[in-house]
């Protein structure tokens, strides 16, 4: 990372390791072969498709035939939910929270208008479900239940064990959305009772364009892109080898990296919310601080606007943000603070910040000088 630039926003995108870049490159020059090819050429293309399919297995804990590659997370989650429908006609009812990726809000949304019956789980104030609520929820109409393990905005991890094994004794399919968790957490798919879980490159250190959709193999699967007969016939498309690639060598050095996140990386997180909240008066974390993963913090600081925040800090070289980077720029308060029943004054005075394994402690240090000195301007600014 640049000396200008302090990089606090890794759950909107991540710096591609340069390891990853590496990987990949001779996929981008001499390696250029179609992998469905049978002459040699195009087969050493379709081998590294196999082995990066092999190391994104490893780091989640499953079987190398239950990786499907895709464009993104994404993708990943509405050919989850487009699948899950297709599997018996007479289940036409989803549950869901009302604190998921667009990737699965305006999804559910859409299928609510086409017909489809929605149940919208609510959270507490911490942004935790009831599982009693969820179990009540979930009928013998349900088609499926699509619940993230990690919320992006607040970091707040939900139990999916539980939730998977509550979904399974009611004959449901379950999909999370596991995007902000892969990399941060252990996974052990092969010990969960898990149908599909969505995954993106880019959020750990791989490249932006390509993700993944774990497919369990007991799990009945009907495809959203249909065409070729790529990924063994469950995605159509070419695929985008360079990126797959780098995506496995990504996972290899996360499962690699996991000890570090829930300790080095937990430490700047730390460091950085504990000094924040005893240095701005009034300033208070959104969500459980327990159960969450080990970089996200989410602080709101009263008698401010977050979009006067982001500016100032911008000017300052640091890079954080006012909640998803999908939606980022629509001015509407946070959907997950308002579920967690916060009103708009305190949605639209909060900032997430979320550190990496390529932070350190001086930016830390240097984050903690700017942040309360950015508050306190747009404090007397909003106060006058």
């Amino acid at each position: 990372m640049g000396n200008d630039i302090i990089y606090l926003d890794n759950n909107a995108t991540t710096q591609i390791d340069p390891t990853v870049v590496e990987e990949m490159l001779p996929f981008l020059t001499e390696n250029y072969g179609n992998p469905s090819s049978g002459y040699r050429f195009g087969q050493r293309v379709n081998d590294a498709l196999e082995i990066a399919r092999a190391r994104v297995a490893g780091l989640l804990g499953c079987e190398p035939g239950e990786i499907l590659f895709t464009s993104c997370g994404t993708e990943s989650s509405n050919t989850a939910i487009h699948s899950a429908l297709q599997m018996d006609r007479d289940r036409q009812h989803i549950v869901t929270t009302r604190v998921e990726h667009s990737a699965t809000l305006k999804t559910c949304e859409g299928l609510a208008k086409r017909g489809y019956a929605v149940t919208w789980l609510g959270v507490n104030s911490e942004g935790q479900i009831d599982l009693g609520e969820l179990e009540r929820a979930v009928t013998d109409e349900t088609a499926l239940v699509s619940i993230m393990w990690a919320n992006n905005e607040t970091g707040v991890t939900f139990p999916i064990e539980k939730i998977s094994e509550i979904v399974r004794a009611k004959g449901a399919v379950f999909h999370t959305d596991a995007v902000q968790t892969i990399g941060k957490l252990p996974v052990k798919l092969d010990a969960m009772k898990v149908n599909f879980l969505s995954l993106s490159g880019h959020k750990l250190h791989a490249p932006k364009g390509v993700g993944v959709l774990y497919v369990n193999r007991r799990t009945k699967f009907f495809p959203f892109v249909t065409g070729g007969g790529q990924e063994n016939g469950k995605r159509a498309g070419t695929q985008n080898v360079a990126s797959i690639v780098a995506l496995g060598k990504a996972c290899e050095i996360a499962a690699q990296n996991i000890a570090h996140e829930a300790t080095e990386v937990r430490a700047m997180r730390d460091e950085f919310e504990n000094a924040i909240l005893a240095k701005v008066p009034g300033a208070q974390v959104n969500g459980d601080r327990i159960n969450r993963l080990p970089n996200t913090t989410s602080l709101a600081f009263s008698g401010t606007e977050s979009e006067a925040m982001l500016m100032l800090l911008d000017q300052q070289g640091l890079c954080c943000s006012a909640g998803s980077a999908c939606t980022t720029g629509q001015h509407e308060p946070s959907h997950v603070l308002r579920a967690m029943g916060f009103d708009d004054t305190r949605a639209r005075g909060s900032l997430r910040f979320s550190f990496g394994r390529f932070n350190t402690h001086a930016e830390v240090a240097r984050a903690l000088e700017l942040v309360p000195q950015v508050v306190e301007k747009v404090r007397r600014v909003t106060a006058a």
